[in-house]
């Protein structure tokens, strides 16, 4: 284990104040949440019997409610560059829980997520919902896990990968794991699908620990969440959009994810220095 990852922040202490603004920002965000829940569910009902796995209507409420939600817990926000347009998928660096307001805000995108997700208190039931795709680390379920995506994405669904395989502290990029990358060279899925990199930074509230939004190890979620919400004066974030790129322009997954891996750290400005080179950038 890398020593940052053994690394702990300091304690926070909430005072009295802390507590009061952690209580009304969660009040306002749970209302947020689960107020636009039910009109999400509502207008799933007609949008699945007409469109079926296609979602013409619903994430635009997710979109909605994921920029507010970033408003009322006090984040500055700004998003360079612009989402992709036609078919593909999107590869981030991951912080932590934030991240899925981060990108919603920012695009309308179906995350695909680690299976043990979907049995969170209040978190699981909102990322079914909204179409996260769950997939199981058993080897048993990678042909249907692949065919799901495959299935997703030939329906226009933008799903969001995290290849680092877990969050960070949001000063470090971890290597991309390549497998998740396959599902798009099966098939001739590689002839018709892009991928666009997303770099998302977090600038910590000044005089705070740079990892002050991590999120990684063995962290409670909800003493980092009472942790965000008691903060006076929040940090901010920035999430860059950079070109996209056919994925027939790579030999394989493994090229595609090096590519990825590399346009990301670079463009982080608070990123460490990388454990290993990344591989140089083929021509598109």
């Amino acid at each position: 284990m890398a020593d940052w990852q053994a690394e702990r922040m300091a304690p926070l202490r909430i005072g009295p104040f802390g507590y009061a603004l952690a209580a009304l920002r969660g009040v306002a965000l749970a209302g947020l949440t689960y107020g636009c829940l039910l009109v999400f569910l509502l207008l799933r009902l007609p949008e699945r019997a007409f469109f079926g796995l296609h979602r013409p209507w619903t994430p635009f409420l997710t979109q909605f409610v994921c920029r507010n939600a970033l408003r009322i817990m006090g984040f500055r926000y700004r998003r360079k560059g612009k989402p992709m347009a036609g078919q593909g998928a999107i590869v981030a660096n991951h912080a932590g829980w934030i991240d899925i307001f981060s990108l919603n805000a920012a695009d309308r995108v179906y995350f695909v997520s680690k299976d043990d997700v979907a049995g969170w208190p209040g978190i699981g039931i909102l990322a079914r919902a909204t179409g996260t795709m769950f997939i199981a680390r058993k080897g048993t379920e990678a042909k249907r896990q692949q065919e799901m995506m495959e299935e997703r994405l030939r329906a226009g669904h933008r799903l969001l990968f995290f290849p680092e395989g877990t969050s960070t502290d949001t000063l470090h990029v971890l290597p991309f794991k390549a497998p998740l990358f396959q599902a798009f060279f099966t098939h001739g899925m590689d002839r018709v699908l892009q991928i666009q990199p997303v770099t998302v930074v977090y600038h910590a509230p000044r005089g705070r620990d740079p990892r002050y939004y991590g999120w990684w190890a063995d962290m409670g979620f909800a003493a980092h969440l009472m942790q965000v919400l008691a903060t006076p004066r929040q940090g901010r974030i920035e999430v860059i959009f950079h070109p996209p790129v056919p994925v027939d322009a790579f030999e394989g997954r493994k090229a595609l994810a090096a590519y990825c891996e590399r346009v990301i750290r670079t463009a982080h400005p608070l990123a460490a220095a990388p454990e290993s080179a990344a591989a140089p950038v083929p021509e598109a």
